[in-house]
């Protein structure tokens, strides 16, 4: 059954799940296989296997008796564990979302996210929760408190984070998509550091409701896949309004799918000089330009435009992002779910020993940035004035898009840099968003894919590279025209550690 299922999409095991060709009880066990066979990558953090099978023996049962299926119908999909699953696990990467620091302690949530449930009408199968950065602080995934993913390609590297399992799982092939989130490009960056395809949808797109929070201006759950069209589809399953979430947009839900096969020729796609310059590793400038190439051969039309404030970019960012974490964690006290600590000290006493105890060290120090700048004194010096440069970020964005359709830069500044490499030094850590985040705190669609392999050098040895791709709010259908054409040119590479069972992306 592994030989039948190599190289199929998401789009093609459920257009055969649901025409009777395929069994979703196959295609399931198919993929816990392979996420066991793999699971000293760290990809997972728990799995669903007997839930998992029997809800694709449900779904079996329903094709067989004639009623209609979903569109996503048999797909195995991983989960991000900052969503919440009912009667599932479920951490956010952190002991304080557990009873007693283990896995097996951890929350269950009595609910569905919005997304989950949107999911299971569309008849995908959750098979697992997968790893992250601890409360999705972090660009390497080795913040979680319960060891880091690995990358596929070289298991000494990062697969990038905070959503780096999700990442690591689509590409191994352990599950046909995933969702993340992305606060500040942390669904964007590990798809390029392990070569899928990734999508931060417009803030507001997708619901988040369900979603551990981070950041609530900047959070968006958002897919991985191994081609564009499957992500296309499954962004177009979780999208739209949802009244529980009172930042979800109204807007109407593209159809993705058929952006895919929308012609190309005339698109102006926009080159900020801001984001070729220094920093930028020469093996990943190849492989953009290799990508912008593709674009070009496509009949775009490659347009040099300004993003000045880029600069700004990454302190704005840590001045916004760590303020409000600061009051979304300040939920976790030891009080109504999680962690407690037995402290005969008193109600202070037991707030402070549970947070101490049940945060990690990445968490700590954001909580504490993000007092800081909120506290008497420091409120105008810093969080008022990233605010202001908030919307000049934005208003650069406006401008450009006024001359360009799209915007094309690197995902990353580097390939996958060594797990410990960065650890002891978190500007450099923070750094490896520096493309991402200034699309994040404008509220953009972006999309990264994978265009090819660097060119192995004396620091980094041949991995992949991603090309992001920008559009204005809401415009996700563009990127899906533009990424589809450039995609013909690199189509999907499994990594090493996939084999045997290796999934080639479309069909």
């Amino acid at each position: 059954m592994k030989d039948a299922l190599t190289g199929l999409s998401a789009v093609d095991v459920a257009s055969r799940v649901a025409g009777g060709t395929l069994s979703a009880v196959q295609v399931v066990e198919h993929a816990l296989a392979q996420a066991n066979r793999t699971a000293p990558l760290g990809a997972f953090l728990s799995l669903r296997d007997a839930e998992a099978v029997e809800q694709a023996r449900s779904i079996d049962a329903r094709r067989a008796a004639g009623k209609p299926l979903g569109r996503l119908a048999g797909v195995p999909i991983a989960i991000k564990d900052a969503i919440c699953t009912r009667g599932a696990p479920t951490t956010a990467g952190s002991k304080i979302l557990t009873q007693s620091g283990t896995l097996q302690s951890a929350w269950r949530p009595p609910y569905d996210a919005t997304v989950i449930a949107r999911l299971g009408a569309a008849d995908a199968v959750v098979i697992g929760k997968t790893n992250m950065d601890e409360f999705a602080m972090g660009s390497s995934n080795e913040n979680s408190a319960f060891g880091c993913a690995k990358n596929p390609w070289d298991p000494a590297r990062t697969p990038g984070g905070s959503s780096g399992g999700s990442a690591v799982a689509v590409a191994l092939g352990a599950a046909s998509l995933a969702l993340g989130s992305d606060t500040g490009g942390s669904i964007r960056q590990p798809a390029a550091l392990t070569g899928v395809v990734g999508v931060k949808p417009s803030y507001g797109r997708v619901s988040r409701f369900g979603l551990v929070a981070f950041a609530s201006s900047l959070d968006q759950i958002g897919p991985f896949a191994r081609s564009v069209r499957d992500a296309a589809r499954l962004l177009g399953v979780i999208a739209g309004h949802d009244p529980r979430d009172s930042t979800s947009s109204q807007s109407a839900v593209g159809d993705y799918e058929a952006a895919c096969d929308a012609p190309v020729r005339g698109l102006r796609i926009g080159i900020p000089k801001q984001y070729f310059g220094d920093g930028l590793d020469s093996a990943i400038r190849d492989r953009v330009q290799a990508g912008l190439t593709s674009l070009e051969r496509a009949g775009c039309v490659l347009v040099d435009i300004e993003l000045p404030t880029t600069d700004y970019g990454v302190a704005t960012y840590y001045i916004l992002a760590t303020a409000e974490a600061s009051s979304n964690l300040a939920r976790f006290d030891g009080v109504r779910f999680g962690a407690r600590a037995t402290t005969g000290g008193g109600l202070d006493a037991m707030y402070a020993e549970t947070r101490a105890a049940g945060f990690g060290p990445e968490v700590k120090r954001r909580i504490l940035l993000g007092t800081y700048v909120l506290s008497a004194g420091y409120y105008d010096a810093y969080y008022d004035k990233a605010r202001r440069v908030r919307r000049l970020i934005r208003d650069d964005f406006t401008a450009a898009f006024e001359k360009v359709d799209l915007i094309a830069s690197p995902t990353s500044p580097t390939p996958a840099f060594a797990l410990g490499e960065r650890v002891d030094d978190p500007l450099a850590m923070y750094l490896a968003d520096v493309y991402t985040l200034p699309a994040s705190l404008a509220g953009l669609a972006a999309l990264s894919l994978p265009v090819g392999l660097t060119e192995a050098t004396a620091r980094f040895p041949a991995l992949p590279a991603g090309l992001q791709l920008l559009a204005p709010a809401y415009e996700e259908c563009r990127l899906f025209s533009a990424a589809a054409a450039v995609e013909r040119d690199f189509p999907y590479l499994p990594p090493p550690a996939a084999a045997p069972f290796t999934a080639t992306g479309a069909v």
